[in-house]
């Protein structure tokens, strides 16, 4: 799989010379959309990523090697994700932190197993990636199944007897994570209204707006990422609407309250524990601020996602491949996600999902006062 016509490469903006590095360098990478609609969260990734090689590095390296970080785009773009990981594989990479969404984590994760890539994953969230059984694939985050869920009863008990309606984006992220939600619903006696689609990339929501304000719905769930979600808050807002929204992981970056403003007040979505609020990572987080960068989202789950392997190696005595995913199996790993270890399928055993809502540009826990 590592051979891919020169056309493809091309075609993904890769560089097919290779690079050289000392033997003595142990090279790591991380893969997300650093370009596109999804930009932002490859930013969060970059960022957590190299923060991470470079503290690590500060400390002496893994095994007294020096760690080498690359940096791939896959656009979110599953032929693009397959020819990164491609050349990932052909660079002789160790770990790959990453994809991000869904659908180009599965495709590359093929690749990754064939050529014993490490790959742990800080936000692909659809259950089929662990479940295809690779023994060198991991996730630092949850599961949709799981975010599906802790969504649907948030919304059976909060808006019991209000007009509900699920949207998705086609994606595999958006339509599992829509899916997810509803089977929650319905197992718990509620019926959306409505259960439509969109296509990501557009731009005019009039006609799926006109269905919702005609339905009179009171909760819009989306399934899907933060820019059709903000601009379906707009368009919503722009007709006389005050429906609420609530969506997933995928708003978690600050993009989401730039595109709607004070018009996102009272968004809702799901996402795990925010690493910030955790003591362990006060250290951490001190030092991304100290540089002007706000730590968010998926910034402490990459960097999370390379301390685990990094400690995994350590505790293996081995860079070798089988050595360490045997290591992230039966280990537990001082991040700062916190304590952390992995299951039988390479899901991370922390705690899964709670509810955050948007307020004054910030979004925080539902619960917190």
């Amino acid at each position: 799989m590592r051979k891919l016509c020169s056309v493809m490469l091309a075609a993904a903006g890769i560089m097919i010379a290779g690079t050289q590095y000392s033997h003595a360098d142990a090279v790591i990478a991380t893969v997300g959309p650093m370009t596109g609609s999804d930009a932002a969260f490859g930013a969060q990734m970059r960022a957590g990523f190299e923060q991470a090689v470079a503290d690590l590095n500060a400390a002496g390296g893994v095994l007294g090697q020096k760690l080498v970080g690359e940096v791939g785009d896959d656009a979110c773009d599953s032929k693009q994700a397959v020819a990164v990981a491609n050349q990932m594989a052909g660079k002789g990479v160790k770990l790959v932190a990453g994809h991000f969404c869904s659908g180009s984590s599965i495709p590359a994760s093929d690749v990754y197993a064939e050529e014993k890539v490490i790959q742990i994953s800080p936000g692909s969230t659809n259950p089929k990636l662990t479940e295809q059984g690779k023994s060198n694939v991991f996730r630092v985050c949850g599961r949709d199944d799981q975010q599906g869920a802790v969504a649907g009863d948030f919304i059976a008990q909060h808006y019991k007897g209000k007009k509900i309606a699920i949207v998705h984006d086609k994606t595999q992220y958006g339509q599992g994570l829509a899916d997810e939600t509803k089977k929650q619903l319905n197992k718990l006696g509620v019926q959306e209204v409505l259960f439509e689609s969109i296509n990501r990339g557009e731009k005019d929501f009039t006609a799926l707006v006109s269905k919702l304000k005609g339905a009179n719905v009171d909760l819009l769930y989306f399934g899907g990422y933060y820019v059709e979600a903000g601009l379906i808050v707009r368009q919503m807002r722009d007709q006389g609407m005050d429906t609420i929204l609530m969506a997933g992981d995928a708003l978690v970056t600050d993009e989401y309250w730039a595109i709607t403003g004070k018009l996102g007040e009272g968004t809702l979505m799901t996402f795990s524990p925010d690493p910030r609020k955790n003591p362990v990572a006060v250290p951490v987080v001190e030092k991304f601020r100290a540089k002007g960068i706000e730590p968010e989202g998926y910034t402490l789950y990459t960097y999370g996602a390379v301390q685990a392997w990094a400690q995994a190696a350590a505790q293996a005595k081995s860079l070798d491949s089988d050595k360490v995913v045997a290591a992230l199996r039966s280990g537990t790993f001082d991040t700062v996600l916190g304590k952390i270890g992995f299951d039988a399928k390479g899901d991370v055993t922390a705690p899964g999902y709670v509810v955050y809502v948007w307020k004054d540009g910030k979004y925080d826990y539902v619960s917190s006062k």
